[in-house]
């Protein structure tokens, strides 16, 4: 999604951008409130930690916040902050003595037509069961199926963000999907 593309906002993330760059403390609290959400599912997969998430989101705008004026628009702001948050969040990682432990209670809500309760329950069940199971991938692939699914980034945007090729973004994400299909039966 282009920065001009992002869902009915009347500003672009670029017009924000040069706002902020120019001191208006408006504006870099806009993309905070447009970013806020999918930089902690980022951080949240790959620390597994929601107080390690917070955090990590919390040092990721202070970054970028703090190189904006070097920001040169290569890529959108969306795609730069994601970046330096996975980046944060691997740096978190090798801070941290131990990492394997892991949360699998938040799972978000579930949108039915006719919300009957055993439904709501049975799908309530199948969510958690694939965020559990999605936290058994390697890294590679958890991050290219949780990107790919939960913020319908590019396989071009995943690439940058996780440090590889489009091509391989594309084969994470696949096998990903492919352990998750074998995984839940």
């Amino acid at each position: 999604m282009t920065d001009n593309a992002r869902g009915g906002d009347a500003v672009s993330d670029g017009e924000l951008v040069e706002r902020g760059r120019s001191g208006d403390d408006d504006a870099l609290d806009e993309l905070v409130r447009r970013h806020h959400a999918s930089a902690y599912r980022v951080a949240r997969s790959i620390t597994r930690l929601d107080d390690a998430a917070q955090d990590v989101v919390q040092d990721a705008f202070i970054k970028a916040f703090r190189a904006l004026s070097g920001f040169r628009g290569d890529a959108s702001f969306r795609t730069w902050l994601m970046t330096i948050t996975a980046n944060e969040a691997r740096l978190a990682l090798r801070k941290r003595s131990r990492w394997n432990e892991s949360a699998i209670d938040d799972v978000g809500p579930i949108a039915v037509d006719d919300p009957d309760p055993a439904e709501q329950a049975v799908n309530g069940q199948e969510s958690s069961r694939a965020r559990a199971l999605l936290e058994t991938l390697p890294e590679k692939q958890r991050l290219s199926v949780s990107l790919r699914v939960d913020e319908g980034l590019s396989f071009r945007e995943i690439a940058d963000m996780i440090g590889s090729t489009e091509g391989a973004a594309r084969v994470n994400y696949f096998h990903g999907i492919r352990r998750l299909r074998e995984l839940m039966v």
